[in-house]
């Protein structure tokens, strides 16, 4: 176990990073995306999912880890007309926005008696991506000690009100996606996307069959991811998010993409902090606002 926490650069592919390490696990982490792409608890197993196949090359989004979705979320033309009207895009823009394939500026990093923590800046000025007519500074904060704490800021430097849907995207590692379930979402009204968007009502725990992307709309309380194969129980507490979106590619998607192995999908499970459809976040001029997300994990019988 290491005794002192320790911030290290690195080279991840051709992406520049850091590893951290902490009394309580070790982390990668990108300066592209300012991403984190990967968590292992000390003596235990991985907590958050890389892909075996991801590519680490320069504009390439990385599959697995925290990417961060802004200033819109999933396909364009499904985002709220309200952050449409805000954001302008050109036609088949890419999923997820911009921001989780550039490099960001390390304002700071920290090292305490067991904890780690790194602050990363992103500057969006006018006219920085076509069609964008805003000024905005996001700030990510990420901090490393017992549990993964992970804030990210917007602050509107313009003279109009901002609007975009964001997500924390996060892909947590399990012992087998058809065997785990999650708790905390029963009873909350959820729209899947895989069956023409249509509005249902979660009944008792989400268990993944197959492809599933839903998003839960009202979330309010904390998430539980149930993993019996690793007797482990993962726990996400958001803050300043309403919405969550619960996301796994199944065998036949995962076939069909290039930076997942075939057999990944059973590996992986997204369990997504979101601001999203009619909790699309809007910043006034001059103000800051902020989403953030707890992860805690503890050994179960």
């Amino acid at each position: 176990m290491t005794s002192h926490p320790r911030i290290e650069p690195t080279s991840i592919g051709a992406l520049a990073g850091w590893r951290i390490n902490t009394p309580y696990g070790s982390a990668l982490v990108s300066q592209q995306g300012a991403q984190l792409l990967s968590y292992t608890p000390a003596g235990g197993r991985p907590l958050i999912w890389l892909s075996e196949q991801a590519v680490f090359k320069p504009g390439t989004a990385v599959r697995g880890g925290i990417p961060i979705c802004w200033p819109w979320f999933g396909v364009y033309d499904r985002n709220p007309q309200s952050v449409r009207d805000s954001v302008a895009a050109a036609p088949g823009v890419s999923s997820h926005g911009w921001v989780r394939q550039v490099d960001w500026q390390l304002a700071a990093q920290h090292t305490e008696a067991d904890t780690a923590s790194l602050e990363f800046t992103f500057e969006a000025p006018r006219g920085h991506a076509p069609g964008w007519i805003h000024h905005a500074q996001l700030t990510l904060r990420m901090r490393f000690g017992k549990n993964i704490e992970i804030t990210l800021s917007v602050r509107n430097r313009g003279v109009q009100d901002l609007t975009t849907t964001l997500a924390l995207h996060t892909y947590l590692a399990v012992s087998d996606s058809q065997h785990v379930t999650i708790q905390g979402l029963e009873g909350h009204r959820y729209l899947d996307t895989l069956e023409n968007w249509e509005p249902r009502q979660q009944q008792g725990p989400v268990r993944f069959n197959g492809e599933t992307d839903r998003i839960y709309l009202d979330t309010t309380t904390p998430i539980t991811l149930h993993d019996p194969g690793w007797k482990r129980d993962i726990r996400l507490q958001a803050n300043g998010s309403r919405s969550s979106v619960v996301w796994n590619p199944g065998a036949a998607k995962a076939a069909r993409l290039a930076d997942m192995a075939n057999d990944s999908w059973s590996h992986m499970a997204c369990i997504e902090t979101a601001r999203v459809l009619d909790d699309a976040l809007t910043v006034a001029p001059g103000a800051t606002e902020s989403v953030s997300l707890s992860i805690n994990w503890a050994t179960t019988n």
